[in-house]
């Protein structure tokens, strides 16, 4: 290792930041001296720390504990001044008085230059030095960042005691085995790259200071750089950095062991906030933290870096957990978080989800159905007792293998055989399978794998091809056996049908199964479309998806004997659990537009099919390819009594086409979610029932908030609209009065457990709950009408809100597409809140070919719809070639964008495409 410079080793008194730096006020800073040593050799050092004790002594507020925050390396306390700042509003409002003791290391800041090496563990035992000298008792939070983590752990681990809760900020505690430590640190780190990066020059403060996003700004750069504008300041940089563990002979490697081990058993409420972006500590780190605090509520900011702090509002998620699960300070609430979890009834499965592979395990019957299998001609059907014994191999395989209940094992296979059989193998294990499909596309896709940080990948060559390339986490298996230089290439540790084999020798050895999942336990984490911002891991435990089977079950009377044509991937998955036989047409998933009447038959004829599934994209293009069927496709369809179609608004014409291909099925269309699959139900006729109701009403003056019926709520589920206000919100009260619009808010056994790794947006999402009644607020507006039957009228982010009340955009974007010449139409707002205009963003009939200005013919027909529909007036009209959508789908606009296009294109910007 280089050497540091001779000014790493300066001495220097500590001191008070200068005045003027950007959000710091200066009579939060205190210097304090701590003494240090025994008898003749008792010493001191003098530490700057920001602590708000007196103002909170201001205004009158005592506080209800510490919070005790610890920065890393380059930065300093400035790094905490928001959260201070935030501590003293809040206290003067009338909320809890948290004081914070937010502290300069020695040799960093503007605490005392000792010049000499501080190593980890003289790091920790200062810290406990600096609490004792200021006479800090407890209750106390910590609160870490960098390397400043791994020192708040340290005290944390120390004084149990005191300790109520611990909050972490992108940090580490432990270096994988194998692993390196991360490219920065080891640049920085190379003979003689050392001392001129973090004290000959201010490279290394440079460049950290360039991770925040979005930039920050001149002053703020300024108020880190103060304390280190010399080279005798900066010491304290290069020293930090020399002292991290590279191996197990470092100096400060057995401390890092010892606080990492100590955090096993500590109970108290932990948070983490994390910013996936950060080149340091990505989240593997963040995984090995999860996994030794595994009560801990994690939220990772999409788009937030290593400086997480500067790019999110931390302090206001800081002070909501405290809220929740310390709200009076008391270390005796300190063991809630474990209380809550262990909580949890861990009761047996009477019906689990592979309770029929177990009692048709010795049927011949077909169970399920490949339409286009690959490396094979025509379909390929799979027996019961196949997939019941292909399913007990690949888990007895795959437990010999080393996988664990509670393991993740994200699955990059397409569906059919083998991603049924490797699912339902998983779930029997107690495994947690990933479903993160591809139609999220490369930068989605990759986006939710790192952040579920799966323990292993099941994947076909191209899901591990693009794993290794993009550094995707995970022991990977292919599903077929590869060559030994591309397994190794791709650091494939072994094949399907090897798993399957070391099952049969383990099934011949007597080996068994663990015990069966409980309900409790997580069964999956299912990634939503992405359609309204990056996609979200939604988790799933057992009793949650039994009960959606059931209730599927229950309203479609699917079970054994009905075939099944799923022409949306994910439900194909569910046909076994139901005791269907299943099919998935010849398709290309990752785009439902390819799906084609004649696949549709075809699947239809391979199981005579008596339920149809398809998604609202890929109906569409069924009804547009029907003349291609013949009289055997049109006897297939016959047969259909049950059609379905969900996942985004199905207008009446679409489902009456559908009705004319398959003339003896009833059309359904529910509506659910990611989150909660089957809410409501309606059909074609309960559709033109509710529109000639709805027509009624106006036609007697009554008010028409418009939409989208989609029915009347399942037999185990509730709905309510949180009600809108002027300014768009939706209000934290419910109600199921007739014509309210507003958040619809929905409750059932079968709706999701929380979000992975996304505490906030599950908090948000939870809001108005009870104990007795799991509510999830779906993100969707609409109303009740006076049958009781929903209405959907678009997405709460996407509520226009005009000088003169609240918008939402279905009910215009329906009368705007019953003209002619257009296709689709988004209604957007442009301009500031409250204040917004309404523009209309439309694709015609026939496309137009480029993006413009609606003909003066057709804007004016336009502007009649809207008005007619809303009473509006509309600023603009703008035609494009086609309508930004969700991958998923192909079927959700993506509004945000053609607001923001919009937006842009009305100021003068580029006519582009949007």
């Amino acid at each position: 290792m280089s050497r540091l410079p001779r000014s790493a080793s300066a001495t220097a008194p500590a001191s008070r930041p200068p005045a003027g730096l950007d959000g710091l006020d200066p009579s939060w800073s205190r210097l304090v001296d701590v003494p240090y040593g025994l008898g003749a050799h008792r010493a001191s050092r003098t530490w700057h720390v920001l602590d708000n004790a007196e103002a909170l002594a201001e205004v009158g507020a005592e506080p209800v504990g510490t919070i005790l925050c610890v920065h890393g390396n380059p930065t300093w306390s400035y790094l905490w001044r928001r959260l201070v700042a935030r501590t003293v509003e809040t206290a003067a409002a009338g909320g809890p008085a948290w004081r914070v003791v937010a502290v300069d290391q020695l040799d960093m800041g503007f605490s005392e230059r000792t010049g000499s090496p501080q190593t980890l563990a003289r790091r920790v035992a200062d810290l406990g030095d600096l609490t004792e000298a200021l006479e800090v008792t407890g209750p106390v939070v910590t609160l870490g960042h960098d390397w400043g983590g791994v020192v708040s752990m340290g005290w944390a681990v120390d004084h149990p005691g005191q300790l109520a809760g611990l909050m972490l900020l992108n940090t580490a505690i432990h270096q994988p085995e194998g692993e390196k430590i991360p490219a920065p640190l080891r640049l920085t780190l190379a003979r003689g790259v050392l001392g001129r990066a973090t004290v000959g020059t201010t490279g290394f403060l440079d460049v950290t200071l360039g991770l925040a996003h979005p930039p920050l700004s001149a002053e703020v750069k300024d108020g880190f750089r103060a304390p280190y504008r010399q080279a005798d300041r900066r010491g304290g940089i290069g020293g930090f950095v020399a002292d991290i563990p590279v191996d197990d002979g470092h100096v400060s490697s057995p401390e890092l062991d010892r606080i990492a081990e100590g955090l096993r058993e500590l109970t108290v409420p932990a948070l983490m906030l994390w910013g996936p972006r950060d080149p340091i500590f990505s989240d593997r780190y963040l995984d090995d933290l999860v996994d030794r605090l595994p009560h801990a509520d994690v939220h990772r900011f999409e788009g937030a870096g290593h400086l997480v702090a500067e790019d999110v509002d931390y302090a206001g998620a800081v002070l909501t957990w405290l809220g929740d699960r310390l709200p009076d300070g008391a270390a005796a609430v300190a063991d809630a978080a474990v209380a809550a979890e262990e909580a949890r009834v861990a009761s047996p499965q009477d019906r689990p989800l592979w309770s029929y592979l177990d009692s048709l395990a010795d049927s011949p019957a077909t169970a399920l159905v490949e339409m286009a299998p690959a490396g094979a001609d025509g379909p390929r059907s799979v027996s019961w007792s196949l997939l019941a014994r292909r399913v007990h191999e690949i888990a007895l395989g795959l437990r010999a293998h080393g996988v664990r209940p509670g393991d993740r094992v994200s699955l990059l296979v397409q569906p059919g055989a083998d991603l049924t059989a490797v699912l339902y193998a998983c779930v029997r294990l107690g495994a947690v399978v990933v479903v993160a499909d591809a139609g999220l596309g490369v930068r989605g896709l990759t986006r939710a794998v790192r952040g579920a940080w799966p323990d292993h990948v099941i994947g076909q060559l191209p899901g591990l091809t693009a794993a290794t390339a993009l550094g995707w986490p995970g022991r990977k298996i292919s599903t077929t056996t590869l060559s030994p230089v591309a397994a190794r290439a791709l650091g494939v540790e072994a094949s399907l049908p090897e798993i399957a084999a070391l099952g049969r020798r383990a099934h011949d050895a007597l080996a068994e199964l663990p015990d069966a999942p409980t309900a409790d336990a997580e069964a999956a984490i299912l990634f939503t479309s992405g359609s309204t911002g990056p996609a979200k891991g939604v988790v799933y435990r057992h009793g949650q998806l039994t009960a959606l089977r059931d209730a599927l079950a229950e309203q479609y009377g699917v079970g054994p004997g009905t075939g099944l044509v799923a022409g949306f991937a994910p439900f194909a998955l569910l046909g076994p659990a139901l005791g269907a036989t299943s099919v998935t047409p010849d398709m290309d998933v990752t785009k439902p537009r390819t799906l084609t009447a004649r696949a549709v038959a075809a699947a239809t004829a391979a199981v005579d099919a008596t339920v149809v599934f398809l998604s609202p994209a890929a109906l569409t293009n069924v009804v547009a390819t029907s003349d291609e069927l013949d009289d055997a496709d049109h006897r297939a369809l016959a047969g259909v009594e049950t059609f379905l179609s969900a996942g985004a608004p199905v207008s009446e014409t679409l489902l009456a086409a559908a009705g004319d291909l398959m003339p003896n099925a009833t059309p359904h269309t529910p509506y659910g979610m990611t989150e909660g699959l089957l809410m409501t139900d309606v059909t074609l006729e309960g559709v033109r029932s509710a529109t000639a109701d709805r027509a009624a009403a106006v036609a007697a003056g009554a008010l028409d908030a418009g939409g989208v019926c989609v029915g009347l709520p399942g037999a185990t589920t509730t709905v309510r609209i949180a009600p809108l206000d002027d300014a768009g919100r939706a209000s934290s009260t419910f109600t199921d009065d007739a014509g309210v619009t507003g958040e619809i808010v929905v409750s059932a056994p079968h709706v999701e457990d929380h979000y992975d790794r996304l505490w906030l947006t599950h908090r948000i999402s939870r809001l108005g709950s009870t104990a007795e009644t799991r509510r999830h607020r779906t993100g969707d507006v609409g109303h009740l009408d006076a049958q009781g039957r929903l209405w959907v009228e678009g997405r709460l982010p996407h509520v226009i809100t005009t000088a003169t009340g609240v918008l939402t955009p279905v009910a215009s974007e329906q009368a705007v597409e019953a003209r002619a010449g257009i296709a689709r139409a988004a209604v957007v707002g442009v301009g500031p809140a409250g204040t917004q205009q309404v523009v209309v963003v439309a694709e015609t009939v026939p496309p137009a070919r480029r993006a413009g200005l609606a003909s003066a013919a057709l804007a004016a027909s336009v502007r009649s719809a809207v008005g007619s529909a809303s009473g509006r007036p509309v600023a603009a009209v703008l035609v494009v070639p086609q309508l930004p959508t969700d991958v998923r789908h192909n079927s959700k606009i993506d509004r945000t964008g053609l607001a923001a296009w919009a937006t842009s294109v009305l100021s003068g910007g580029r006519m582009r495409r949007p």
